[in-house]
Protein backbone atom coordinates (compact mmCIF):
# COMPACT_ATOMS: atom_id res chain seq x y z
CA UNK A 1 0.00 0.00 0.00
CA UNK A 2 1.06 3.82 -1.08
CA UNK A 3 1.51 6.32 1.56
CA UNK A 4 3.03 9.46 1.79
CA UNK A 5 5.93 8.42 4.01
CA UNK A 6 6.55 6.89 0.10
CA UNK A 7 6.82 10.57 -1.13
CA UNK A 8 9.17 11.86 -2.62
CA UNK A 9 10.21 9.63 -5.24
CA UNK A 10 11.88 10.52 -8.51
CA UNK A 11 10.01 9.06 -11.56
CA UNK A 12 12.09 6.09 -11.74
CA UNK A 13 11.68 4.50 -8.35
CA UNK A 14 7.53 5.72 -8.38
CA UNK A 15 6.89 3.70 -11.66
CA UNK A 16 9.10 1.08 -9.96
CA UNK A 17 7.19 1.03 -6.50
CA UNK A 18 3.59 1.29 -8.06
CA UNK A 19 4.24 -1.84 -10.70
CA UNK A 20 5.66 -3.77 -7.75
CA UNK A 21 2.53 -3.08 -5.94
CA UNK A 22 -0.52 -2.29 -8.01
CA UNK A 23 -1.69 -2.93 -12.04
CA UNK A 24 -1.40 -1.11 -15.34
CA UNK A 25 -4.97 0.13 -16.03
CA UNK A 26 -4.46 1.60 -19.15
CA UNK A 27 -5.68 -0.24 -22.33
CA UNK A 28 -2.63 -0.64 -24.24
CA UNK A 29 -0.74 -1.20 -21.05
CA UNK A 30 2.08 1.15 -21.35
CA UNK A 31 2.52 1.72 -17.70
CA UNK A 32 0.69 5.39 -18.42
CA UNK A 33 -1.97 4.97 -15.24
CA UNK A 34 -0.52 2.49 -13.01
CA UNK A 35 -3.53 2.11 -9.82
CA UNK A 36 -2.68 0.53 -6.39
CA UNK A 37 -5.70 -0.27 -4.29
CA UNK A 38 -6.07 0.94 -0.55
CA UNK A 39 -9.32 -0.21 0.54
CA UNK A 40 -11.86 -2.36 -1.76
CA UNK A 41 -14.97 -1.23 -2.62
CA UNK A 42 -18.46 -2.75 -2.47
CA UNK A 43 -19.02 -5.98 -5.03
CA UNK A 44 -21.46 -5.35 -7.74
CA UNK A 45 -20.89 -3.61 -11.10
CA UNK A 46 -18.62 -0.70 -11.89
CA UNK A 47 -18.61 2.45 -14.02
CA UNK A 48 -19.87 2.60 -17.53
CA UNK A 49 -18.78 5.11 -20.18
CA UNK A 50 -21.03 7.98 -19.44
CA UNK A 51 -22.24 7.34 -16.41
CA UNK A 52 -22.34 10.27 -13.51
CA UNK A 53 -19.39 9.54 -11.06
CA UNK A 54 -18.96 11.64 -7.80
CA UNK A 55 -15.23 11.28 -6.34
CA UNK A 56 -13.05 12.66 -3.81
CA UNK A 57 -9.57 12.89 -4.80
CA UNK A 58 -6.46 14.49 -3.86
CA UNK A 59 -3.69 15.19 -6.20
CA UNK A 60 0.24 15.44 -5.42
CA UNK A 61 3.56 16.06 -7.12
CA UNK A 62 6.31 13.16 -7.00
CA UNK A 63 7.90 15.64 -4.56
CA UNK A 64 4.94 15.16 -1.92
CA UNK A 65 3.47 18.73 -2.71
CA UNK A 66 -0.44 18.45 -2.78
CA UNK A 67 -1.57 20.49 -5.26
CA UNK A 68 -5.57 20.18 -4.98
CA UNK A 69 -8.11 18.20 -2.72
CA UNK A 70 -11.73 18.06 -3.30
CA UNK A 71 -11.77 17.24 0.38
CA UNK A 72 -10.02 20.52 1.82
CA UNK A 73 -13.09 22.34 -0.16
CA UNK A 74 -15.46 19.66 1.65
CA UNK A 75 -17.22 19.37 -1.67
CA UNK A 76 -17.44 16.27 -4.07
CA UNK A 77 -16.44 16.32 -7.55
CA UNK A 78 -18.82 15.17 -10.12
CA UNK A 79 -18.04 14.11 -14.09
CA UNK A 80 -19.45 12.17 -16.53
CA UNK A 81 -16.55 9.00 -16.62
CA UNK A 82 -15.49 8.38 -20.51
CA UNK A 83 -16.67 11.59 -21.98
CA UNK A 84 -13.28 13.57 -22.17
CA UNK A 85 -14.19 15.95 -19.43
CA UNK A 86 -11.64 15.45 -17.62
CA UNK A 87 -7.79 14.52 -17.13
CA UNK A 88 -7.52 11.38 -19.68
CA UNK A 89 -5.82 9.18 -16.50
CA UNK A 90 -9.28 9.91 -14.71
CA UNK A 91 -11.22 8.76 -17.36
CA UNK A 92 -9.60 5.71 -17.28
CA UNK A 93 -8.79 4.71 -13.62
CA UNK A 94 -12.54 5.32 -12.77
CA UNK A 95 -13.54 2.82 -14.90
CA UNK A 96 -11.92 0.46 -12.63
CA UNK A 97 -13.32 1.23 -9.40
CA UNK A 98 -16.12 0.05 -7.60
CA UNK A 99 -18.26 1.88 -5.50
CA UNK A 100 -16.65 2.82 -2.16
CA UNK A 101 -13.21 2.21 -3.20
CA UNK A 102 -9.87 3.89 -2.72
CA UNK A 103 -7.17 4.05 -4.69
CA UNK A 104 -3.91 5.73 -5.46
CA UNK A 105 -3.03 6.23 -9.15
CA UNK A 106 0.27 6.98 -10.71
CA UNK A 107 -0.14 9.06 -14.18
CA UNK A 108 2.31 9.67 -17.02
CA UNK A 109 2.08 13.38 -18.08
CA UNK A 110 1.09 12.18 -21.56
CA UNK A 111 -2.46 11.20 -19.14
CA UNK A 112 -2.26 14.08 -17.18
CA UNK A 113 -0.88 17.49 -17.29
CA UNK A 114 1.40 16.82 -20.44
CA UNK A 115 4.03 19.01 -21.99
CA UNK A 116 2.38 22.32 -20.36
CA UNK A 117 1.67 21.50 -17.32
CA UNK A 118 -0.21 23.74 -14.68
CA UNK A 119 1.45 27.36 -14.05
CA UNK A 120 2.43 28.21 -10.90
CA UNK A 121 1.33 24.33 -9.62
CA UNK A 122 2.91 21.70 -11.71
CA UNK A 123 5.52 21.79 -13.35
CA UNK A 124 5.97 20.60 -17.22
CA UNK A 125 6.12 16.66 -17.81
CA UNK A 126 5.22 15.88 -14.41
CA UNK A 127 4.33 12.87 -13.53
CA UNK A 128 1.26 13.13 -10.65
CA UNK A 129 -0.04 10.65 -7.98
CA UNK A 130 -3.82 10.74 -7.40
CA UNK A 131 -5.62 9.23 -4.59
CA UNK A 132 -9.30 8.49 -5.16
CA UNK A 133 -12.69 7.40 -3.69
CA UNK A 134 -15.45 6.48 -5.60
CA UNK A 135 -18.61 7.62 -3.60
CA UNK A 136 -21.23 6.82 -6.27
CA UNK A 137 -22.16 6.55 -9.72
CA UNK A 138 -25.20 6.38 -11.99
CA UNK A 139 -26.23 6.16 -15.59
CA UNK A 140 -26.36 9.40 -18.22
CA UNK A 141 -30.27 11.21 -17.79
CA UNK A 142 -30.70 11.38 -21.55
CA UNK A 143 -34.38 13.36 -20.36
CA UNK A 144 -35.12 16.09 -18.51
CA UNK A 145 -37.68 13.72 -16.49
CA UNK A 146 -35.15 10.86 -15.74
CA UNK A 147 -37.56 8.81 -17.79
CA UNK A 148 -34.40 7.30 -20.33
CA UNK A 149 -30.76 6.36 -18.26
CA UNK A 150 -28.22 5.09 -20.66
CA UNK A 151 -25.14 2.96 -19.69
CA UNK A 152 -22.45 2.27 -22.22
CA UNK A 153 -21.42 -0.84 -21.92
CA UNK A 154 -18.95 -0.56 -25.42
CA UNK A 155 -17.99 2.35 -26.69
CA UNK A 156 -18.49 3.29 -30.17
CA UNK A 157 -16.52 4.62 -33.40
CA UNK A 158 -16.71 7.97 -34.90
CA UNK A 159 -18.22 11.11 -33.98
CA UNK A 160 -21.93 10.91 -36.26
CA UNK A 161 -24.91 9.77 -34.87
CA UNK A 162 -28.60 8.83 -36.92
CA UNK A 163 -30.53 11.23 -36.69
CA UNK A 164 -34.53 11.66 -37.44
CA UNK A 165 -35.44 9.38 -40.51
CA UNK A 166 -32.38 7.70 -40.56
CA UNK A 167 -32.60 3.61 -41.20
CA UNK A 168 -30.61 2.05 -38.61
CA UNK A 169 -29.77 -1.81 -38.15
CA UNK A 170 -29.31 -2.82 -34.20
CA UNK A 171 -29.38 -5.82 -32.23
CA UNK A 172 -31.81 -5.73 -29.29
CA UNK A 173 -32.66 -7.36 -25.64
CA UNK A 174 -35.38 -6.22 -23.66
CA UNK A 175 -36.21 -7.43 -20.08
CA UNK A 176 -38.77 -7.16 -17.32
CA UNK A 177 -37.97 -7.84 -14.26
CA UNK A 178 -35.08 -9.79 -14.81
CA UNK A 179 -37.47 -12.48 -17.83
CA UNK A 180 -36.22 -11.34 -21.37
CA UNK A 181 -39.06 -10.60 -23.53
CA UNK A 182 -37.34 -9.48 -27.04
CA UNK A 183 -34.72 -10.45 -28.38
CA UNK A 184 -33.54 -9.67 -32.42
CA UNK A 185 -31.82 -7.91 -35.18
CA UNK A 186 -34.22 -5.70 -36.55
CA UNK A 187 -33.76 -2.59 -39.08
CA UNK A 188 -35.93 0.86 -38.36
CA UNK A 189 -36.67 4.57 -39.23
CA UNK A 190 -35.75 7.07 -36.06
CA UNK A 191 -38.90 8.39 -35.31
CA UNK A 192 -40.46 5.88 -36.70
CA UNK A 193 -39.59 2.67 -34.14
CA UNK A 194 -43.03 2.33 -32.89
CA UNK A 195 -43.91 0.39 -36.40
CA UNK A 196 -41.82 -2.64 -35.07
CA UNK A 197 -42.87 -2.95 -31.54
CA UNK A 198 -39.96 -0.69 -30.36
CA UNK A 199 -40.82 1.63 -27.35
CA UNK A 200 -40.35 5.16 -27.60
CA UNK A 201 -37.21 5.49 -25.21
CA UNK A 202 -34.86 2.92 -27.59
CA UNK A 203 -36.07 5.42 -30.67
CA UNK A 204 -35.33 8.45 -28.92
CA UNK A 205 -31.53 7.54 -27.38
CA UNK A 206 -30.89 6.31 -31.19
CA UNK A 207 -29.64 10.07 -32.13
CA UNK A 208 -27.02 9.61 -29.03
CA UNK A 209 -25.57 6.51 -30.21
CA UNK A 210 -22.17 5.60 -32.52
CA UNK A 211 -21.55 2.57 -34.56
CA UNK A 212 -20.69 -0.20 -33.05
CA UNK A 213 -22.01 1.21 -29.51
CA UNK A 214 -23.41 -1.25 -27.26
CA UNK A 215 -25.26 0.37 -24.27
CA UNK A 216 -28.01 -0.12 -21.20
CA UNK A 217 -31.24 1.78 -21.77
CA UNK A 218 -33.41 2.15 -18.41
CA UNK A 219 -36.73 2.98 -19.44
CA UNK A 220 -39.37 4.36 -17.37
CA UNK A 221 -43.22 3.66 -18.62
CA UNK A 222 -43.84 6.67 -20.12
CA UNK A 223 -40.35 5.87 -22.53
CA UNK A 224 -41.26 2.10 -22.61
CA UNK A 225 -44.82 0.20 -22.86
CA UNK A 226 -46.90 2.70 -21.08
CA UNK A 227 -49.95 1.96 -19.04
CA UNK A 228 -51.19 -0.45 -21.56
CA UNK A 229 -47.76 -2.57 -21.51
CA UNK A 230 -47.17 -5.04 -23.95
CA UNK A 231 -49.15 -8.23 -24.08
CA UNK A 232 -47.52 -10.04 -26.73
CA UNK A 233 -44.60 -9.83 -24.60
CA UNK A 234 -46.67 -10.40 -21.25
CA UNK A 235 -45.11 -6.78 -19.98
CA UNK A 236 -48.11 -5.61 -17.56
CA UNK A 237 -48.80 -1.53 -17.61
CA UNK A 238 -46.65 0.49 -16.08
CA UNK A 239 -43.29 -1.29 -15.51
CA UNK A 240 -40.02 0.05 -15.66
CA UNK A 241 -38.01 -2.07 -18.44
CA UNK A 242 -34.63 -2.46 -19.55
CA UNK A 243 -33.24 -2.75 -23.49
CA UNK A 244 -29.48 -3.50 -24.07
CA UNK A 245 -28.95 -2.29 -27.60
CA UNK A 246 -26.15 -2.69 -30.00
CA UNK A 247 -25.89 -0.24 -33.20
CA UNK A 248 -24.42 -2.33 -36.01
CA UNK A 249 -24.75 0.09 -38.61
CA UNK A 250 -26.69 3.23 -40.11
CA UNK A 251 -27.61 5.58 -43.00
CA UNK A 252 -28.15 8.99 -41.82
CA UNK A 253 -31.35 10.93 -43.54
CA UNK A 254 -30.50 13.99 -45.48
CA UNK A 255 -30.15 16.79 -43.07
CA UNK A 256 -32.27 19.99 -43.63
CA UNK A 257 -29.50 21.78 -45.22
CA UNK A 258 -28.87 19.20 -47.95
CA UNK A 259 -32.78 19.35 -49.34
CA UNK A 260 -34.42 21.56 -51.56
CA UNK A 261 -37.58 23.28 -50.83
CA UNK A 262 -39.51 20.94 -53.22
CA UNK A 263 -37.70 18.02 -51.09
CA UNK A 264 -38.90 19.12 -48.18
CA UNK A 265 -42.45 19.86 -49.14
CA UNK A 266 -43.05 16.81 -50.48
CA UNK A 267 -41.63 14.85 -47.58
CA UNK A 268 -43.55 17.12 -45.29
CA UNK A 269 -46.56 15.78 -46.62
CA UNK A 270 -45.37 12.38 -45.95
CA UNK A 271 -44.54 13.16 -42.50
CA UNK A 272 -47.81 14.67 -41.87
CA UNK A 273 -49.88 11.40 -42.89
CA UNK A 274 -47.23 9.22 -40.23
CA UNK A 275 -47.96 11.74 -37.64
CA UNK A 276 -51.78 11.67 -38.11
CA UNK A 277 -51.75 7.48 -38.53
CA UNK A 278 -49.72 7.42 -35.08
CA UNK A 279 -52.44 10.02 -33.46
CA UNK A 280 -55.46 8.43 -34.34
CA UNK A 281 -53.37 5.10 -32.79
CA UNK A 282 -53.27 7.45 -29.40
CA UNK A 283 -49.36 7.11 -29.92
CA UNK A 284 -49.04 10.82 -29.29
CA UNK A 285 -45.25 11.12 -28.17
CA UNK A 286 -44.46 9.39 -31.73
CA UNK A 287 -46.90 11.82 -33.98
CA UNK A 288 -44.52 14.36 -32.14
CA UNK A 289 -41.67 13.44 -33.36
CA UNK A 290 -43.43 13.26 -36.80
CA UNK A 291 -45.25 17.08 -36.41
CA UNK A 292 -41.84 18.38 -34.97
CA UNK A 293 -39.83 17.34 -38.33
CA UNK A 294 -41.70 19.61 -40.71
CA UNK A 295 -41.79 22.27 -38.26
CA UNK A 296 -37.83 21.78 -38.09
CA UNK A 297 -38.09 21.87 -42.06
CA UNK A 298 -39.79 24.37 -42.69
CA UNK A 299 -40.27 27.09 -40.30
CA UNK A 300 -37.28 29.16 -41.40
CA UNK A 301 -38.08 28.28 -45.01
CA UNK A 302 -39.19 31.71 -47.49
CA UNK A 303 -40.04 30.35 -51.04
CA UNK A 304 -39.83 32.17 -54.30
CA UNK A 305 -43.13 33.31 -54.37
CA UNK A 306 -46.68 33.66 -53.19
CA UNK A 307 -47.63 30.13 -53.65
CA UNK A 308 -44.71 28.24 -52.15
CA UNK A 309 -44.68 31.49 -49.43
CA UNK A 310 -48.47 30.15 -48.44
CA UNK A 311 -47.88 25.90 -49.10
CA UNK A 312 -45.10 26.45 -46.00
CA UNK A 313 -46.89 28.46 -43.80
CA UNK A 314 -49.90 25.80 -44.17
CA UNK A 315 -47.70 23.06 -43.26
CA UNK A 316 -46.17 24.68 -40.28
CA UNK A 317 -49.66 26.06 -39.09
CA UNK A 318 -50.98 22.57 -39.20
CA UNK A 319 -47.82 20.93 -38.08
CA UNK A 320 -48.26 23.75 -34.71
CA UNK A 321 -51.73 22.72 -34.27
CA UNK A 322 -51.39 19.09 -34.37
CA UNK A 323 -49.13 19.02 -31.80
CA UNK A 324 -50.98 21.48 -29.53
CA UNK A 325 -53.67 18.60 -30.02
CA UNK A 326 -50.97 15.83 -28.95
CA UNK A 327 -49.96 18.00 -25.64
CA UNK A 328 -53.33 18.25 -24.63
CA UNK A 329 -53.52 14.64 -24.82
CA UNK A 330 -50.53 14.14 -23.13
CA UNK A 331 -51.19 17.19 -20.37
CA UNK A 332 -48.23 18.95 -21.52
CA UNK A 333 -50.22 22.10 -21.26
CA UNK A 334 -47.61 24.30 -21.47
CA UNK A 335 -46.10 23.23 -24.23
CA UNK A 336 -50.17 23.26 -26.20
CA UNK A 337 -50.13 26.93 -25.31
CA UNK A 338 -46.43 27.57 -27.08
CA UNK A 339 -47.66 25.45 -30.29
CA UNK A 340 -50.93 27.72 -30.17
CA UNK A 341 -49.18 30.93 -29.46
CA UNK A 342 -46.84 30.22 -32.39
CA UNK A 343 -50.20 30.11 -35.13
CA UNK A 344 -51.99 33.03 -33.06
CA UNK A 345 -48.37 35.46 -33.90
CA UNK A 346 -48.79 35.04 -37.54
CA UNK A 347 -52.90 34.46 -37.61
CA UNK A 348 -54.56 35.67 -34.61
CA UNK A 349 -57.78 34.67 -35.83
CA UNK A 350 -56.91 31.35 -36.37
CA UNK A 351 -59.88 29.58 -35.03
CA UNK A 352 -58.09 26.14 -33.85
CA UNK A 353 -55.29 27.64 -32.31
CA UNK A 354 -57.63 30.11 -30.12
CA UNK A 355 -59.80 27.38 -29.12
CA UNK A 356 -56.85 24.76 -28.34
CA UNK A 357 -54.73 27.39 -26.68
CA UNK A 358 -58.59 28.12 -24.13
CA UNK A 359 -58.39 24.40 -23.43
CA UNK A 360 -54.74 23.74 -22.90
CA UNK A 361 -55.41 27.33 -20.08
CA UNK A 362 -58.44 25.83 -18.48
CA UNK A 363 -56.79 22.33 -17.96
CA UNK A 364 -53.58 25.03 -16.42
CA UNK A 365 -56.60 26.37 -14.18
CA UNK A 366 -56.56 29.63 -16.38
CA UNK A 367 -60.68 30.02 -15.86
CA UNK A 368 -60.37 33.92 -17.44
CA UNK A 369 -57.26 33.63 -19.71
CA UNK A 370 -59.56 30.61 -21.50
CA UNK A 371 -62.73 31.89 -21.23
CA UNK A 372 -61.13 35.07 -23.08
CA UNK A 373 -59.77 32.24 -26.15
CA UNK A 374 -63.18 30.86 -26.07
CA UNK A 375 -64.91 34.79 -26.71
CA UNK A 376 -62.40 35.53 -29.33
CA UNK A 377 -63.37 32.06 -31.04
CA UNK A 378 -66.92 33.34 -31.42
CA UNK A 379 -65.60 36.42 -32.77
CA UNK A 380 -63.81 34.31 -35.67
CA UNK A 381 -67.19 32.17 -35.96
CA UNK A 382 -70.42 32.97 -33.83
CA UNK A 383 -71.95 29.72 -34.85
CA UNK A 384 -68.94 27.63 -32.37
CA UNK A 385 -71.00 25.64 -30.25
CA UNK A 386 -68.59 23.93 -28.47
CA UNK A 387 -67.20 27.46 -27.51
CA UNK A 388 -69.87 28.54 -26.52
CA UNK A 389 -70.34 25.66 -23.57
CA UNK A 390 -66.94 26.43 -22.43
CA UNK A 391 -67.83 30.15 -22.02
CA UNK A 392 -70.30 28.74 -19.55
CA UNK A 393 -68.24 26.10 -17.83
CA UNK A 394 -65.32 29.00 -17.56
CA UNK A 395 -67.86 31.48 -16.17
CA UNK A 396 -69.21 28.79 -13.35
CA UNK A 397 -65.51 27.77 -12.64
CA UNK A 398 -64.62 31.44 -12.15
CA UNK A 399 -67.75 32.07 -9.97
CA UNK A 400 -66.86 28.62 -7.81
CA UNK A 401 -63.21 30.01 -7.47
CA UNK A 402 -64.66 33.61 -6.23
CA UNK A 403 -66.43 31.81 -3.83
CA UNK A 404 -63.79 29.94 -2.45
CA UNK A 405 -61.87 32.98 -2.00
CA UNK A 406 -64.66 34.33 0.21
CA UNK A 407 -64.47 31.88 2.44
CA UNK A 408 -60.95 31.64 2.67
CA UNK A 409 -60.55 35.36 3.10
CA UNK A 410 -63.59 35.31 5.70
CA UNK A 411 -61.52 32.25 7.60
CA UNK A 412 -58.64 34.08 7.13
CA UNK A 413 -59.92 37.58 8.58
CA UNK A 414 -61.91 35.56 11.59
CA UNK A 415 -58.46 33.87 12.28
CA UNK A 416 -56.48 36.92 12.81
CA UNK A 417 -59.64 38.55 14.40
CA UNK A 418 -59.18 35.70 17.15
CA UNK A 419 -55.43 35.99 17.13
CA UNK A 420 -55.69 40.11 18.09
CA UNK A 421 -58.72 39.25 20.70
CA UNK A 422 -56.65 36.78 22.34
CA UNK A 423 -53.59 39.21 22.12
CA UNK A 424 -55.57 41.70 23.68
CA UNK A 425 -56.07 39.40 26.43
CA UNK A 426 -52.78 38.52 27.22
CA UNK A 427 -52.17 42.09 26.93
CA UNK A 428 -54.30 43.30 29.00
CA UNK A 429 -53.57 40.31 31.77
CA UNK A 430 -49.93 41.56 31.42
CA UNK A 431 -50.41 45.33 32.02
CA UNK A 432 -53.10 44.25 35.02
CA UNK A 433 -49.88 41.89 36.51
CA UNK A 434 -47.32 44.88 36.11
CA UNK A 435 -49.68 47.80 37.45
CA UNK A 436 -50.14 45.40 40.52
CA UNK A 437 -46.73 44.72 41.07
CA UNK A 438 -46.14 48.23 40.71
CA UNK A 439 -49.07 49.00 43.40
CA UNK A 440 -47.20 46.23 45.24
CA UNK A 441 -43.68 48.15 45.18
CA UNK A 442 -45.05 51.41 46.02
CA UNK A 443 -47.17 49.96 49.51
CA UNK A 444 -43.81 48.47 50.16
CA UNK A 445 -42.13 51.73 50.32
CA UNK A 446 -44.76 53.41 51.80
CA UNK A 447 -44.81 51.06 54.53
CA UNK A 448 -40.68 51.13 54.93
CA UNK A 449 -41.12 55.08 54.96
CA UNK A 450 -44.26 54.36 57.85
CA UNK A 451 -41.60 52.35 59.88
CA UNK A 452 -38.65 54.76 59.22
CA UNK A 453 -40.49 57.50 60.84
CA UNK A 454 -41.90 55.20 63.91
CA UNK A 455 -38.30 54.24 65.01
Amino acid sequence: MTTDQDLPMDGQSATAVFVAKGIDVTPSKDQGVIKVVKRQGLDGERPMIGDRVTVHYTGKLLTGKKFDCSRERKEPFCFNVGKGQVLKAWDIGVLSMRQGEVCTFLCKPEYAYGIAGNPNKIPSNSLVVFEMELLNFEGEILTDDGGIVRRIKVKGDGYTNPNDGACVDVHLEGSCDGRVFDCRDVSFIVGQAEDKGIPLGVDRAMDMMQKGECCVLYLKPKYGFGSEGKPEYKVGPDKDIVYEVTLKDFKKAKESWEMDLNEKLDLAVTVKAKGNSYFKAGRYSQAVIQYQRIICWLEMECGVGMEQQQMIQEHVTTAHLNLALCYLRLKEYSQAVDSCNKVIEVDERNEKGLYRRGEARFLRNEFNLAMADFLQVLQVNPVNRAARAQISICQRKIKEHHELDKKTYANMFQKFAERDAKTGRTKRRRDESTRSSMNGEVGIKRRRRSKDCLS
